[in-house]
């Protein structure tokens, strides 16, 4: 589950200065930013209150803004491999480590399960608002997280609909921004042709679902669309 805006790299290189900008960026957020702080809010409301350094900036080997939820892997069979993973953050694991997870869990070396938290990746962050977009973006699928029992890695519908939800409700799919990156064709429709391609891309990041991913956001997609929980209505109408 990430976020992904990072056509432009930054030129900023030094690990130190991209963490202090990525951590003041996500400290406005949380104290400035009023969808940041409304969704905060929510998840407090709801019963789900965030641990400490809940959204921490890390310098990630995969090319995202962010991403949320850490596989937690419980090993019922030692390996080299289930060894070298637990080593490694959530977001310098590869797709090939989250195959094998998935795979040792199926042949029962192991079970897996979802700790809720939220990284900003630190070297692909390009701005303040790229920064609270992805914050925005991950904090919806916290809520759906807290609201549902959901098992994203299990349940390709499930991870569709958050998908969906989270790329719709972040602002990511703002017409400003579909223009600047060249991928408005339809104006009128822009925003679910938007939502359903940065969805089904998120969607093929899980093996489970990955053959079958269009499927899987064809089946969610309108009904997920329409849903702007917890906002009463979509951020973007004032």
């Amino acid at each position: 589950m990430q976020s992904s805006n990072f056509d432009v790299l930054s030129k900023v290189k030094d690990p130190e200065k991209l963490r202090s900008r990525c951590d003041n960026y996500v400290e406005k957020g949380l104290t400035s930013n009023p969808t940041v702080k409304f969704l905060i809010q929510r998840l407090i409301s709801m019963g789900c209150i965030p641990p400490k350094d809940f959204i921490r900036c890390k310098e990630c080997t995969k090319e995202a803004g962010g991403g949320f939820g850490v596989v937690e892997e419980t090993v019922l069979v030692e390996s080299k491999e289930a060894k070298k993973r637990a080593s490694l953050e959530q977001c310098q694991r590869s797709l090939e480590d989250l195959r094998n997870q998935i795979q040792d869990e199926k042949d029962g070396k192991s079970k897996l399960t979802i700790k809720p938290e939220i990284y900003l990746c630190q070297q692909h962050i390009q701005s303040e608002d790229h920064a609270h977009t992805s914050m925005v973006h991950e904090l919806i699928h916290a809520v759906d997280m807290c609201r549902a029992k959901m098992d994203p890695l299990n349940n390709c519908i499930h991870m569709a609909c958050t998908e969906i939800r989270a790329q719709n409700l972040s602002g990511e799919c703002a017409p400003w921004k579909e223009f600047i990156g060249g991928q408005i064709k339809n104006f009128p429709n822009h925003g679910k042709t938007c939502v359903k391609r940065r969805a089904l891309l998120s969607v093929k990041e899980n093996p489970n679902c990955r053959d079958r991913a269009n499927d899987y956001v064809e089946a969610a997609f309108e009904r997920c669309y329409k849903d702007t929980f917890p906002f009463d209505r979509h951020p973007s109408v004032r």
